[in-house]
């Protein structure tokens, strides 16, 4: 909710990276709007449906990556549960590295690492963030329909205390004032793309001496902004409220199509992506259960949403709905035909290109988890005392003294005797025996 009331405000166009990402793809909304003018189609509705397009074609790659990485983790996730069960209620370092060490031997096995999951989601939410200003704000990023407002802004700028009425204005329509810049025309230009056609007669009440300009200006915002006989700068919330004031029924179906239209389109894409989900696949796993409360959730956030925003908001979300859709209908194709041992021939392979590169070789990084393996548990063996290490090998000489001659620890000690630099030649059974008898004869 916080997020799209943030989506609303315009709170986060001047974010960091967002802002930058914006830029990015503002300039390519720039150029598809006048190719389209180009062959006479000035219309934002189509631009945005070709930009739509564009962007999640581009990010591709990524929805694969993630969606094979579902599909990896859904077979990981018996050998998962066994070494997490094993280590159950294990609290001490040596158990929590020896849990680790098996974690990432496992994920090594299948060629896929621990942020290969949450990476390319992250990367595609700051890349949706930066795409969302470039869809509600227009103006800002493409030339021609900053130009639109032009002769308004310079004729309202020459009006002394025009900026009072600019806030009272901003106030109307719940938008920070201090967010713009009513002393920049371009700043200008993107408060007035909010305008509703409320905000426009109060306007031209206000300053009578910019009627006529703002019937103008109202005129050819409307042309580049109707689709499909929808103002798509307009909420649809208001449009529905002016229809059933008019009694027009086809006003009432426009208004409410694209609110509908987000809410069904959203469905089937969450529908169609959770068929690919590792929790569609594992009940147990503990995200199945969000997973199918936001199936529901998230068509009427965007639903509700979709009245209260401007309704080329609203286009945007069933457009990017419908191509992520045909996106991930063409993604379940490509992952069926792929089975299991080949996607973890594939990881692996790319594994290990990127391990050649870095000059590490498999063998040696089963060799670094085998002696670290091994070493938590010498680790764990040698937090001995030192007065029990000498009473240990206080013991271990005295049964070394009382041996038996000819025996294997004898034997033994022999070596370690003549190791040492010390006299090897011990008595035995037979050379005792006259000794002793010698010591009779002298008695």
């Amino acid at each position: 909710m916080e997020m799209f009331g943030l989506l609303a405000s315009g709170a986060i166009y001047d974010w960091p990276i967002i802002s930058q990402i914006s830029w990015l793809l503002g300039q390519v909304m720039n150029a598809i709007y006048n190719v389209m003018d180009a062959i006479g189609i000035n219309n934002i509705g189509v631009c945005i449906i070709i930009f739509t397009i564009i962007v999640y074609t581009l990010l591709m790659p990524l929805t694969i990556k993630q969606q094979k990485f579902s599909k990896m983790q859904s077979v990981m996730s018996p050998e998962m549960k066994k070494i997490k069960k094993k280590y159950e209620g294990k609290k001490d370092q040596a158990s929590m590295l020896k849990q680790q060490e098996e974690m990432n031997n496992l994920y090594e096995k299948y060629g896929v690492k621990m942020s290969s999951g949450c990476l390319p989601s992250l990367f595609q939410l700051i890349f949706l963030f930066g795409l969302y200003p470039v869809v509600q704000n227009i103006p800002r990023y493409v030339t021609q329909v900053r130009e639109v407002y032009t002769p308004l802004i310079e004729k309202i700028q020459s009006i002394s205390g025009y900026e009072s009425t600019m806030e009272e204005l901003a106030g109307a329509l719940n938008l920070p004032a201090s967010y713009y810049d009513f002393t920049n025309p371009g700043s200008m230009a993107e408060f007035f793309y909010r305008f509703q056609s409320s905000t426009w007669d109060t306007l031209a009440d206000k300053m009578p001496q910019v009627e006529n300009l703002v019937k103008s200006t109202v005129n050819e915002v409307s042309q580049f902004n109707n689709f499909l006989g929808i103002n798509i700068g307009e909420h649809p919330w208001n449009l529905l409220t002016s229809a059933i004031a008019s009694a027009s029924i086809i006003g009432i179906i426009l208004a409410i199509i694209i609110p509908v239209l987000a809410g069904v389109t959203q469905f089937i894409s969450v529908k169609l992506s959770q068929s690919a989900s590792s929790a569609s696949l594992d009940p147990d796993n503990p995200m199945a259960g969000s997973m199918k409360t936001m199936t529901y959730t998230m068509p009427l956030i965007s639903v509700f949403f979709g009245f209260s925003l401007p309704a080329g908001l609203g286009l945007y979300w069933v457009a990017s709905a419908v191509v992520r859709s045909i996106q991930q209908i063409i993604v379940n194709k490509y992952l069926k035909s792929k089975s299991v041992d080949d996607i973890i021939e594939e990881n692996r392979k790319k594994a290990q290109k990127k391990r050649e590169k870095k000059g590490t070789s498999a063998k040696e990084i089963n060799k670094m988890a085998t002696t670290s393996t091994r070493n938590v548990g010498i680790t764990q063996k040698a937090k001995i005392t030192d007065s029990e290490k000498e009473e240990k090998l206080k013991k271990a000489q005295e049964m070394a003294e009382r041996a038996k001659p000819g025996s294997l620890t004898a034997k033994a000690n022999l070596v370690n005797r003549y190791n040492s630099g010390q006299e090897t030649q011990l008595p035995t059974e037979e050379s005792e025996a006259p000794k002793k008898g010698r010591d009779k004869k002298k008695k």
